[in-house]
Order: structure tokens, then sequence, then C-alpha cells
């Protein structure tokens, strides 16, 4: 089945009002509750009262920059954020990631593509009870089942995204994940070349969950191949 998982609630951001439309209509018909929004301001607001699932972000904003407004929702929110954008450059895209996003989609792009991703973001985020684990990695508490890590203690926010990464190299806890079954499993089919996926998050769970993200304890690159995750 192709359908969203029930009762998913996606927030569209785009200046383009006409775009932004179409989009709607078309997640409509396969039965998301859709809201717009075409300015940074309008997209906080939404985001804050209406609580979606996942957010489809364009950059190019007449008020604020998507950028802005990723921080911004990443400051108190996890919500999967997908951006969609034309900015097509390495730099763009890892900017973005760097901010927060969790995925990015260039224009021109496949309806059933940017469907496909955000079915697959909103899964992401989704608990799982299948493991009840609580994984103690030094000063990390790692709980499989409430998807929830604390270090020294303090709870630590990750994103949907920064989750699913960490999740997998747990379950293969002392063993090396290759980097295609790491973007196959995190990102769905079709991402095997997007590595630097790969590296935007994995120095990014260097930062929240290593004393020293410059001489990891948990977090291992094997150059070329892969990650390790050693309690």
């Amino acid at each position: 089945m192709n359908q969203q998982p029930a009762g998913s609630r996606v927030l569209v951001v785009d200046d383009d009002e006409g775009l932004a439309r179409a989009l709607a209509i078309n997640l409509r018909v396969q039965g998301w509750d859709v809201t717009t929004a075409h300015t940074g301001a309008q997209a906080l607001e939404a985001a804050a009262t209406g609580r979606p699932d996942v957010v489809v972000l364009d950059l190019g904003l007449p008020d604020i920059s998507g950028l802005e407004v990723l921080a911004g929702i990443r400051g108190w929110c996890r919500v999967p954020i997908v951006v969609l954008s034309a900015r097509q450059l390495g730099e763009d895209k890892i900017d973005a990631l760097d901010a927060g996003a969790d995925d990015y989609v260039t224009k021109p792009f496949a309806m059933n593509e940017l469907l496909a991703r955000l079915r697959a973001a909103v899964r992401r985020a989704q608990p799982s009870a299948e493991d009840d684990a609580v994984v103690e990695a030094g000063a990390l508490r790692i709980d499989l089942a409430r998807r929830t890590v604390a270090r020294h203690g303090v709870d630590v926010r990750l994103t949907p995204t920064e989750w699913a990464l960490l999740e997998v190299l747990v379950r293969h806890d002392g063993r090396m994940v290759g980097r295609a079954q790491l973007l196959h499993e995190v990102w769905g089919p079709g991402y095997d070349a997007e590595t630097h996926y790969l590296r935007v998050y994995t120095a990014q769970l260097r930062r929240k969950l290593e004393d020293d993200p410059a001489a990891p304890r948990h977090l291992h690159t094997h150059p070329g191949a892969g990650y390790r995750f050693e309690l």
C-alpha cells in the first residue's frame, strides 16, 4: 500500500501559491490533511498551532529564509522537515541538512517520489513498540522503545532522522554498517549516492552525544565503507 500513515498532517510552505495549491490538491487526494503557508512567518505560526506530522519547506521565502524557518522550528520541535527547493548545489543541501532538515528534494520533482519521501519521513518519526531494550553506553542511556537518549542524565533532543541513524547503528552494536545499508534503512531506496547525508548526520550525532566529538568513543567512521557504534 502506498498510502500515508493514518491521520498524517502536512504543512506545505512555498511562496509560489500556484505550486502550493497544486501540491495541496495532490496530497489531499492521497488522504493527507494539508495546511499551506506562503511566508516564513506564516510557516512558523502554522507549525506552532497546527502541529503537523511533516513539513514540506521551500528555501526561497519572501520575508525570512527557509533556513531561518528550519532553525525556528528545530528550536522546539522534532517534526520531520523535507526541503523542496530549486537550489541544486551540494552546498545548499548540506546547509539545509545542517540546519535540521530530514530530506532534500529538488525542483522539478516527481509527485510520486515526493509522496514516498513524505511517507518515509513520517514513518521514521513514529515510535516503535518492537523492543523495550535500554542500551547503556558510557554516559549515554538509549531507550530504543521510547526513542529517547540521555547523556550524563540529561535528555538529548534528536531529530527523527538523527534518531533513525543512531537506532540502526545501536542495533548493530560493535559491527560496521555499510554506507549503502544505512542510506537504504534510514532514507529509503534510491539514496545510494547521497553519502553526504551520512557525514552530516554523523557529525551532528557526535556533537550531541560524544564528550569529545573530535575523538569519538561511540560513533566511529570506517572511511569509504561505513559506520560503527561501540558501547
